[in-house]
């Protein structure tokens, strides 16, 4: 790599705070262009009904950026390993095959979007008979598919830009897109009245600048070269480079899997549940809830997976260099972080679930803060071990075990949450008593990543027994 960055000799602690520090910016910010939206919603005219549709098209926007980390972060990896074995040309090969993929698969899904928009509101949770909810989500869906495949190609060559060594460039180009959005949100919204369909707006701008940074890195990269040859499909980069990349995909159409279950099954039983006061939490209240949860729940492991990323380039380079001690190395430090930023979310969730509620909107309903506090206290408080497993599934894609890594990946989300919420809420008919389901998919889910890992590892203390003995 670039001189003043020696992954096979500097200190990891020092590697991982030049990779993973502005990875970790990158993809908060990248989870902050829903996040703020729903916040200057929440304090709209829209107000909860506005903050419940953008949880009913979320799940299709998660879905865009399942595929872009599919390509992006498994031809990273990819690109990585060969670098790594001084097979450049493989490398820059890894790169364009990616890039035309990212163009093929985001024109693909805005042209789906727009032909099913109806069928994708109706999936993800939305109900016709709520009319204002119902015709908010369907503005906001229509101008975010406006602007789906400029985010796409922007967050997939992210992490093109911070394996080729420029992690700060990486953040800057989602920075600079997230500042934007969060002057124009409020101009859209409040100075010019356009509420939802101005924080529509105020994204896909955003979203645009990001890409058009992104695409001009290309220009200048430093360790591959955009040319004929690049772009030219090689099937068995292909092959690799997208087995790399699933463990991020399911990682994040998961999200997508738990939101429209959720949802649904909030349509279902939102207006049997009663509140304190024996009114019903009705359907409104318990989407937008568990909408700003999600997002929170975003936030958190969007800096777990940031410092995750941020060592993919690190243990990438050492496993294609037989350097297994610096990739044990790295993942310690590694888990240790997520640990700490785990056991500090778990407090603020347990402590102070309204305040965080709060940010969101002004809360004039008694049943609506009483649903909120018990979404946070209960559906977060796995987060610990949430942080380890997401952490863990990302280490494992990073050392090339993208089976192990798949495996991981699915269990927490769909294996293990999707059965325990459909039992617990068809058993109770409680849209409260259904939020347990997310802790014991956490538990069961660490259980089954630190197995994964110690195995994993090893499998590679036998490789490297064996290397040494030949």
């Amino acid at each position: 790599m670039k001189n003043t960055l020696d992954l096979e000799k500097d200190k990891i602690s020092f590697l991982l705070r030049k990779f993973a520090l502005p990875c970790v910016i990158s993809m908060l910010v990248a989870s902050l262009y829903n996040i703020v939206d729903q916040i200057f919603i929440g304090w709209s005219e829209a107000g909860t009904s506005g903050n419940a549709a953008t949880n009913i098209v979320y799940p299709f926007t998660v879905i865009a950026l399942a595929f872009a980390l599919l390509i992006g972060d498994g031809f990273s990896a990819s690109f990585n390993l060969f670098l790594g074995a001084k097979e450049e040309d493989k490398a820059s090969k890894s790169i364009g095959n990616g890039l035309i993929l990212l163009i093929i698969i985001s024109l693909v899904l805005t042209l789906f979007g727009f032909i099913f928009q109806e069928q994708i509101l109706l999936l993800f949770g939305a109900n016709p008979s709520e009319k204002e909810c119902y015709e908010y989500a369907r503005t906001y869906l229509f101008i975010i598919l406006c602007g789906l495949p400029f985010y796409m190609i922007g967050q997939g060559l992210n992490a093109s830009i911070r394996s080729d060594g420029s992690p700060l460039y990486a953040m800057i180009t989602t920075f600079l897109g997230a500042i934007i959005n969060i002057i124009l949100d409020p101009i859209f919204i409040f100075c010019f009245h356009l509420n939802i369909l101005g924080a529509a707006l105020a994204t896909i701008i955003s979203q645009f600048i990001t890409f058009i940074l992104s695409v001009l890195y290309l220009r200048k990269a430093k360790h591959f070269k955009i040319d004929k040859s690049a772009l030219k499909f090689n099937i068995n980069i292909i092959k690799k480079s997208l087995s790399l990349g699933l463990a991020s995909f399911i990682t994040q159409i998961s999200i997508v899997i738990i939101i429209t279950v959720a949802n649904q099954l909030v349509n279902q039983y939102g207006y049997l549940t009663l509140s304190s006061d024996n009114t019903p939490y009705g359907v409104i209240t318990p989407l937008a809830v568990i909408g700003i949860s999600m997002k929170v729940f975003g936030i958190v492991i969007s800096i777990v997976i940031g410092i995750s990323l941020g060592g993919m380039p690190i243990i990438g380079y050492n496993m294609g260099a037989k350097n297994k001690k610096r990739v044990k190395q790295t993942i310690k430090y590694i888990l240790l972080i997520n640990l700490v930023i785990g056991t500090v979310f778990f407090l603020l969730f347990e402590l102070f679930p309204k305040e965080i509620i709060m940010i969101f909107g002004n809360v004039n309903s008694p049943s609506y803060l009483e649903y909120a506090i018990y979404c946070i206290r209960i559906f977060l408080r796995g987060i610990i071990f949430t942080c380890i497993t997401k952490s863990l599934a990302i280490l494992l894609q990073s050392m090339g075990s993208s089976v192990k890594s798949t495996l991981l990946s699915f269990s927490r989300d769909v294996a293990f949450f999707v059965p325990s919420i459909i039992i617990i809420a068809s058993i109770t008919s409680s849209v409260i008593t259904m939020l347990y389901s997310a802790i014991i998919a956490d538990l069961l889910s660490f259980s089954l990543g630190m197995i994964l890992l110690f195995f994993e590892l090893k499998k590679m203390n036998k490789e490297n027994l064996i290397l040494k003995n030949s």
